[in-house]
């Protein structure tokens, strides 16, 4: 081999060896995750420690190699489409939502994968072609609010067991809902309750139902997630604790402000095994392949409190079933 030849590859090879050392020092991309919830961060503190929890046990430990990115509706729903716009614009690379933003976060996107830490009815409500394979830009978890209205139900009739009457609260507006009011039927001819159903289109229809509910003598009330009960809940809490009427609510916010009980997944959980699809997504996973998954941990929670401004002594045998009791 002649000398020109040798230069050539010493050349070469020096090249490649400050290529190569070049790319040694480039910074690897800190993945950026966009996190949205829809009310205060200090009535929802475990759904943030859940996804956090999750995340290191993942082993991504925030700051260094993830960094997330909060966005908080303080309750003001109309805020969504521009906080989500925001995450949008700072091309995170997942958004993790839950509940009523789930839909709010498709409409904002269809290219930026997202994780939906919960929803009620993923399949009723538009956001998944089907459960096994979602088909596009969302995957996550259910929070299987249909199929457990029943449960919901026969915890309310054994916390007043002379139960004849219950009053079902709901949005006919909402998607999914008519499954859930389905459900909710079945398990009333089940338990020998009868039900009055009361449609809440609009904020202003609150009142209207409490208003039916008494003369319908209802002896308690069922109240299904929806936009308008969530938002609204201090008001329908403070008019069933008006009414003395116990009252089971499908998501652990209304219990934390006030009301009776309620029974349902464990949202913090859920946000926990959020972070696995994220990581699943982050290495290269599409959300239309990761089938949605079911909660496999729940919680009944009473409010004792609650329970003796409106004077309902709570059977010791409900006490024991609780996961959590407020005094």
């Amino acid at each position: 081999m002649n000398k020109r030849k040798l230069r050539y590859f010493a050349l070469c090879a020096l090249l490649l060896a400050l290529c190569a050392s070049a790319e040694a020092q480039q910074p690897k991309k800190i993945p950026r995750i966009g996190f949205m919830i829809g009310t205060s961060p200090t009535i929802v503190p475990d759904r943030i420690e859940g996804f956090r929890q999750g995340l290191r046990e993942l082993g991504y430990v925030e700051g260094k190699n993830i960094i997330i990115e909060y966005r908080v509706a303080e309750g003001k729903v109309e805020r969504l489409p521009d906080l989500l716009a925001e995450l949008v614009r700072l091309k995170v690379d997942v958004i993790v939502t839950g509940g009523v933003i789930n839909r709010a976060a498709k409409a904002a996107t269809t290219t930026i994968p997202i994780v939906m830490a919960f929803d009620g009815n993923p399949v009723g409500n538009g956001l998944v072609d089907s459960l096994a394979r979602p088909g596009g830009n969302i995957t996550g978890l259910s929070a299987l609010s249909p199929e457990l209205s029943g449960k919901q139900l026969e915890l309310l009739k054994e916390t007043v067991p002379r139960l004849s009457r219950v009053a079902v609260l709901g949005s006919s507006i909402e998607p999914g809902n008519t499954h859930v009011v389905r459900e909710v039927e079945a398990a009333a001819k089940t338990l020998g309750v009868q039900h009055l159903y009361l449609d809440l289109q609009d904020p202003k229809d609150i009142e209207t139902a409490f208003r039916a509910a008494s003369k319908g003598r209802a002896k308690a009330i069922l109240v299904l997630v929806s936009t308008i009960t969530l938002v609204h809940r201090t008001q329908i809490i403070t008019l069933a604790t008006k009414n003395r009427l116990p009252a089971m609510y499908q998501r652990p916010e209304f219990v934390k402000d006030g009301g009776l009980m309620t029974y349902g997944p464990s949202i913090a959980d859920l946000y926990r095994r959020a972070a696995s699809y994220v990581d699943k997504i982050l290495k290269g996973a599409k959300p239309a392949d990761l089938p949605v998954e079911q909660p496999t941990k729940f919680e009944f929670i009473i409010n004792l409190k609650a329970a003796n401004q409106i004077g309902l002594t709570i059977p010791q045998w409900v006490l024991v079933k609780a996961d959590k009791v407020i005094r």
